[in-house]
């Protein structure tokens, strides 16, 4: 049933990708999480990643970010092989995740100039101020993260993942937990970065509006596979649908 949803269009040939994934396998005891998935990622493209929980998105993104060691297959950062040479690629990445959480005895701005330190930025203090600003959090500076609400800590973790002003971004669920208002600012901010800094953003995320609002193009992840990619027009206009939403569960119930 899943074979007659498959659609892949051909892509054409374009610049060097910032991100390129060619036939990545992992198994954990057995069970296959990520099978046989390739992708690429351009400067300046937002690709969408969804899946139902357990499609191995997670797992993909613990891989990119060298968390998780491929079964089979290679990735390739900035032309550069993730398992020689994953330092140098992760100076110019960052990575934003409600699953991961900050340092809670600290306060906002020391957590984020601490990073800032890490990531060798130049004037650490006026980069965090100019984040915090930028996601409308200055008046969290001084307050404890640990004693942060989820919506607060998510911005607080986006504004971790662009103190280094990454070429490559990978967003797993950035508006999660954020209410309507906040959300569409998040969205605004991706928007703006593809404008002005054109990063290679990679971006998974359960809201449908989300997608069709930021993303160039979508993956669907079914069982460790990629099952339909394409931009949001050429997926809706494939499967008769009027919304990416009701792709995404076409796909999900044929299971």
């Amino acid at each position: 049933m899943l074979d007659g949803l498959r659609f892949l269009p051909m892509l054409h040939a374009v610049a060097e990708p910032i991100l390129e994934i060619q036939k990545v396998v992992k198994r954990f005891d057995g069970f296959t999480a990520v099978d046989g998935v390739s992708l690429q990622v351009h400067a300046g493209e937002t690709v969408g990643l969804l899946g139902v929980n357990g499609a191995g998105k997670t797992t993909l993104m613990n891989m990119i970010l060298g968390l998780t060691t491929p079964s089979s297959g290679s990735i390739h950062a900035f032309g550069m092989d993730l398992r020689t040479q994953r330092l140098e690629i992760l100076r110019r990445a960052n990575f934003c995740t409600t699953y991961a959480t900050l340092p809670g005895n600290l306060k906002v701005r020391h957590n984020l100039e601490i990073f800032a330190r890490l990531y060798a930025v130049p004037r650490p203090k006026a980069k965090v101020a100019e984040l915090l600003a930028l996601l409308e959090i200055s008046h969290l500076a001084e307050k404890s993260t640990g004693q942060l609400s989820a919506g607060e800590s998510t911005r607080v973790n986006l504004a971790k993942a662009l103190l280094n002003d990454p070429e490559l971004l990978l967003l797993d669920e950035p508006t999660a937990s954020l209410d309507p208002d906040i959300a569409d600012k998040v969205r605004k901010l991706v928007r703006h970065l593809q404008r002005e800094r054109h990063p290679a953003i990679l971006y998974t995320s359960h809201n449908m509006r989300d997608i069709e609002e930021v993303c160039d193009r979508v993956l669907f992840l079914h069982a460790g596979k990629i099952l339909a990619a394409g931009t949001p027009a050429e997926l809706t206009h494939h499967f008769q649908e009027d919304d990416l939403e009701n792709v995404f569960i076409k796909i999900a119930r044929a299971q």
